[in-house]
């Protein structure tokens, strides 16, 4: 896998923008944070099929990494990992863009996530509730 590719993941991590392994992976395709959900190519069947699934109630695209469960794991500081899924628009584009380079059949995904990133993703920001002082 690329050094660019691998960075991008890193990127995702450092800003909290991953969801590395199948609960978290869940948990993000459940409430509609995911934007891609991605699988290792040596990835056991029932683990795909199981983040197929968990991307389809996303709404999202399962796409498969040309590497290892160790590989994608040791870019990620783990000792392996097999899903994760990507939470922010941005980053899903580019990696999708990254490996389109390679897998040509990608294309058409990696043009409608750039369009929805630009447009500022799919899904509605949460925004949290505002603290006001206290008087005293």
């Amino acid at each position: 896998m690329s050094d660019k590719l691998l960075g991008l993941l890193g990127l995702a991590l450092r800003g909290s923008n991953l969801a590395i392994g199948e609960a978290p992976v869940e948990e993000a395709c459940n409430t509609r944070r995911a934007r891609l959900v991605l699988h290792a190519q040596d990835a056991a069947e029932n683990s795909v099929s199981r983040a197929g699934r968990m991307a389809q109630r996303g709404g999202v695209e399962l796409v498969g990494l040309p590497c290892t469960k160790e590989e994608l794991g040791y870019a990620l500081g783990r000792n392996s990992c097999a899903v994760l899924a990507l939470t922010d628009g941005g980053l899903a584009a580019a990696v999708v863009s990254r490996l389109a380079q390679t897998q040509p059949e990608l294309e058409p995904l990696a043009q409608r996530l750039a369009q929805g990133a630009s447009r500022g993703g799919k899904a509605t920001k949460t925004v949290g509730r505002r603290r006001t002082p206290r008087n005293s």
